[in-house]
């Protein structure tokens, strides 16, 4: 398969890029290729304009429909902000995942004018686990991402990864990346399955 993981962090020394990192190294482990899309470094523009809403497709987003194109299977990594996305990655998903591209309807969200890819979320948290548990967070962001959005862009089977407490100890970080590799080296096939649980 091919892979692209799309990077919404302005520090290239983060926790998120580790994590893309090590993802994409336990990919291209399992015999993928690999292309990493990294939001800020490439200067990407969340901003929906008027030109969009009017159903002119800017060159940009062309350039990154390009790259799904060539997708057979899609990881966003991105930190946990405000209990959402980043600005980052909410405008790519905006821009880029349109209307007419991506699907045509709102009835059903498991109808996709996509093909079949598999889709990761990679989500590195401060909070613990058990503190998003208690509060419910963790099953608001599956209703919301994994249940909800994905399915519009025909991700099957399709993850969602909380990475929790990523500014813990150097040991608890370095679990945390070893778990992205792995999920790298164990990608399903598009189409195979039912999405996992979210974790």
């Amino acid at each position: 398969m091919h892979v692209l993981t799309v990077l919404d962090h302005p520090n290239p020394a983060s926790f998120s890029a580790a994590a893309a990192a090590r993802f994409m190294e336990g990919a291209q482990a399992a015999g993928h290729t690999v292309e990493l899309a990294d939001l800020h470094a490439e200067g990407f523009n969340p901003l929906w304009t008027l030109q969009e809403s009017e159903g002119d497709t800017p060159k940009d987003v062309l350039a990154e429909q390009d790259r799904i194109a060539r997708a057979d299977a899609i990881c966003l990594v991105f930190p946990l902000f405000w209990w959402g996305m980043p600005s980052m990655t909410k405008g790519w998903v905006d821009r880029v995942w349109s209307w007419g591209w991506a699907y045509d309807q709102l009835d059903d969200r498991e109808v996709s004018l996509q093909k079949p890819r598999t889709g990761v979320l990679l989500i590195p948290a401060g909070a613990r686990s058990d503190e998003i548990e208690q509060e419910g967070y963790g099953q608001s962001l599956d209703t919301a991402w994994i249940k909800g959005t994905l399915g519009y862009f025909g991700w099957s089977p399709r993850r969602m990864e909380l990475l929790c407490g990523s500014t813990g100890s150097l040991d608890r970080r370095q679990a945390l990346l070893d778990r992205c590799h792995q999920i790298g080296l164990t990608l399903p096939e598009p189409g195979s399955g039912t999405r996992p649980n979210a974790g």
